[in-house]
């Protein structure tokens, strides 16, 4: 099982956003001193939900800071991007880091950003397929051109090409993340792993799982190529821990409640369309019931649960629900020294 940390740069009331970078880093930094496997960082846009805004650029930071841990995003937000841009940083990154960035990509949401970047509504609606497959084909072919409704110009070379590499798989491996069927039936056509969210229990990322290789087999791709892609599936969750679950617990429904609120209210729809909002507390205790939170011995086994009902045996897991840097550090030492270690 391989385990990882998901990191929001999550901006809690009171805290500037310097020191919430600076949180954001230092967990990842403690993550690979920690032992554990990766991690994966989040993008939002003009939101202290999180104020990280590039996902990919915060993982170049971190690619050169580290030399073991794998390096991902949890996503990059597609539709507000150029997909040969995100694909020329992705090449770059897998080249120069010896092969330890994994692309994560997903579709967002209806926000502001559509706007303020020139994409348009139809970029979300509609144009995320065109995108990602514009995308995987720069990662795999050495010259591409593009006809597509969105996206058209005349062939040119892909530089620099992920099989520079010199060791290692010459294709990064990249993800999508899935919130829906037709999420799950996108990413399965196309045999790519998906990254489910931490609002997601067991059960449905089970059907999620079992919806994805039933379509990935009817679209064609071999047993051996759906199971190899199906071993990257990536689970969210949370992760806090303490000598007495109770603790652990206390301390996230003590906290995130008003990261919470203050971070989602200040979503904006680009077009004026109603949203519905979770309840901040009772959000906070449902991830407390789904996740690792508790004991080490409590959340081993609910990660060793979660990987026997879905057959997902990757981890990306939220440390930083304290809000302060030294819990949030601690959090992830013992999710090194004290869980880990009982699920080999």
């Amino acid at each position: 099982m391989r385990v990882g940390t998901f990191v929001l740069a999550a901006q809690f009331p009171g805290q500037g956003q310097g020191e919430t970078l600076h949180r954001a880093v230092r967990s990842a930094e403690v993550a690979e001193e920690a032992g554990l496997d990766s991690v994966w960082l989040a993008e939002h846009h003009f939101v202290p939900y999180g104020v990280c805004p590039s996902a990919v650029t915060l993982a170049a930071l971190l690619l050169g800071r580290t030399r073991r841990i794998r390096v991902g995003t949890a996503v990059s937000v597609l539709p507000s991007v150029h997909p040969v841009a995100l694909a020329e940083q992705t090449a770059l990154l897998h080249i120069t880091s010896g092969g330890r960035f994994t692309l994560g990509v997903g579709r967002g949401g209806p926000w502001v950003d559509l706007e303020v970047f020139g994409a348009g509504l139809e970029a979300y609606e509609t144009g995320f397929p065109e995108s990602l497959d514009l995308l995987v084909r720069w990662l795999r072919e050495p010259r591409v051109a593009a006809e597509g409704p969105r996206h058209r110009f005349r062939e040119v070379a892909v530089v620099p090409r992920p099989q520079e590499l010199i060791d290692g798989d010459p294709v990064p491996e990249t993800i999508v993340a899935c919130t829906s069927p037709r999420s799950v039936r996108l990413a399965a056509e196309r045999c790519l792993p998906m990254l489910l969210g931490m609002h997601c229990g067991d059960e449905e990322k089970a059907e999620m799982v079992a919806l994805w290789r039933r379509e990935a087999r009817a679209a064609g791709h071999t047993p051996d190529a759906v199971a190899a892609a199906g071993r990257g599936h990536v689970s969210a969750g949370v992760a806090q821990i303490a000598d007495r679950t109770a603790d652990a617990a206390e301390m996230l429904v003590k906290a995130m409640p008003g990261w919470l609120k203050q971070g989602l209210d200040a979503h904006v729809t680009v077009d004026g369309r109603r949203r519905s909002m979770r309840d901040p507390v009772a959000y906070t205790e449902l991830l407390c019931r789904l996740h690792p939170v508790g004991s080490p011995r409590v959340a081993a086994d609910r990660l060793a649960a979660t990987s026997e009902r879905t057959g997902i045996t990757r981890f990306a897991l939220l440390v930083e629900g304290s809000g302060d840097v030294a819990a949030t550090e601690e959090n992830v030492r013992r999710l090194g020294a004290e869980v880990v270690p009982r699920l080999a």
